[in-house]
């Protein structure tokens, strides 16, 4: 008789920077059951960024609008022998996943689920150490700088370019087109090989980029469907540096340790930006009295601190980067 591993269910049903900033506690929650089948519950388009932590074995398709939980999660099979849920702090995601049946169930404490226990949340701690104070609490080490990635073996579609990535999922972390424009001008004017990435959608407003930049077509990948994960993964690893607002290609550059510029406005650095590091630069222009999230990440206008960068900042803080790994350089 086949004796079935025990599953362990991880509730993560966001963005691709939002697994990014779970690798930590799903490395850690590998270390700690290793004998488990770990499953993600995770949008489909996310597989192959899933499998590339090399701590998940299997994703469940799962997604919502925005943020949202997801309605149903589509598992079969006995109940998973612990739950966690790392999407985030309430009783929409508390009830989903109890409603599997799981002998363990790991989550932040709530009132409106008084009978789960867990760690009180807290607003103001950055996402990779939230998931991890929450696996400490159940008495699982967890490390939050534990967010490296292996790069992957596709070879780059443009070795040691400059990577700009204008998109966001919200206007009010989109810098303005014109001043993507800007930046990639003078990079390309100083000798620097620039690329542009498009997610789904995205094209238009890159191609607009590129043609203000006197950039040939050819130098914007993806626009009317998202770039491969091993392809737009290859080309980020193998960067001179990547250009880019708060948003999923952020963190991939910080989990693949290229440099970057990374612009900031609704959403203080303290909580989504990269560890203090030469190779990551973050910009952003708080007023006197702002808050950790002191603009609305979902806006539909760009936030006026992300507005108070400007291209020369920008192309200043490309000029002060330290030098890509040599996997990133040009291949001759």
């Amino acid at each position: 008789m086949t004796r079935h591993r025990p599953r362990l269910l991880v509730l993560r049903a966001l963005g691709l920077g939002d697994l990014l900033t779970a690798v930590p506690a799903l490395r850690a929650l590998r270390r700690a059951h290793p004998g488990h089948t770990l499953v993600l519950a995770a949008p489909a388009r996310l597989a192959e960024a899933a499998a590339a932590t090399g701590a998940v074995d299997h994703l469940l398709p799962a997604q919502a609008p925005g943020r949202a939980v997801p309605a149903t999660l589509n598992w079969t099979g006995p109940p998973p022998d612990l739950a966690v849920d790392l999407h985030g702090n309430g009783p929409p995601s508390h009830l989903l996943l109890h409603a599997l049946g799981p002998r363990r169930l790991y989550a932040y404490a709530h009132p409106g689920t008084p009978r789960l226990p867990g760690p009180s949340w807290r607003e103001d701690e950055h996402e990779r150490a939230r998931w991890c104070r929450l696996l400490r609490w159940y008495g699982i080490p967890a490390d939050p700088g534990d967010l490296r990635i292996p790069p992957p073996e596709t070879p780059s579609p443009a070795p040691g370019a400059v990577v700009v990535h204008p998109g966001a999922d919200a206007p009010a972390r989109r810098w303005p087109p014109g001043h993507f424009a800007t930046v990639a001008r003078a990079l390309h004017r100083a000798g620097h090989r620039v690329v542009l990435t498009a997610g789904a959608g995205e094209g238009p407003l890159a191609h607009r980029i590129a043609a203000e930049a006197g950039l040939p077509a050819s130098a914007v990948l993806g626009g009317t469907t998202d770039l491969p994960f091993p392809r737009l993964a290859a080309l980020v690893a193998h960067a001179r540096a990547v250009i880019v607002g708060d948003t999923g290609l952020a963190h991939l550059a910080t989990a693949l340790d290229t440099p970057s510029v990374i612009l900031f406005g609704p959403v203080a650095p303290r909580l989504w930006g990269p560890p203090d590091s030469p190779r990551h630069h973050v910009l952003w222009h708080p007023g006197p009295d702002d808050t950790a999230r002191p603009g609305d990440a979902h806006g539909p206008v760009p936030d006026p601190r992300l507005l108070r960068v400007t291209p020369q900042e920008v192309l200043t803080a490309v000029g002060r980067l330290p030098a890509p790994h040599p996997a990133a350089e040009p291949v001759s």
